[in-house]
């Protein structure tokens, strides 16, 4: 069975940091270009950093650049966001996907293969 289980969420006080993990099994990550992707109470899900499948370029949105930084570790078949200076406006759940295909790039708005089922993270004193 193809899976992604994300984790590392949890309740941070503003200017924190957490480390998210998106764990995949049933299919190795590195033939995939990885997407976090976040959804907020009332908001739609917006993108927040991918990474591709080869040469391992990222992207993030504005709103987290500088504070938040995507990686991956092939050998342990997962893939991290490390988010610092945490702000109230972060407070969401935090999904992982997976699209096929070996690309140079990524984006937010390709159809995403696979996806887990979130973890929560709130920012809040």
């Amino acid at each position: 069975q193809l899976k992604l289980v994300e984790s590392g969420g949890g309740l941070v006080q503003p200017g924190g940091s957490l480390r998210l993990s998106c764990a995949a099994s049933g299919f190795t990550l590195d033939y995939y270009t990885i997407g976090w992707f976040r959804q907020a109470p009332g908001n739609e899900r917006e993108g927040v950093s991918c990474i591709s499948s080869r040469g391992g370029m990222t992207d993030y949105v504005d709103s987290v650049k500088g504070r938040f930084t995507i990686s991956r570790d092939n050998a342990k078949n997962t893939v991290y966001l490390q988010m610092n200076r945490l702000k109230p406006e972060d407070t969401a759940v935090y999904y992982c996907a997976a699209l096929g295909g070996r690309k140079f790039s990524c984006n937010f708005y390709s159809n995403y293969d696979y996806w887990g089922q979130g973890t929560q993270v709130t920012v809040s004193s």
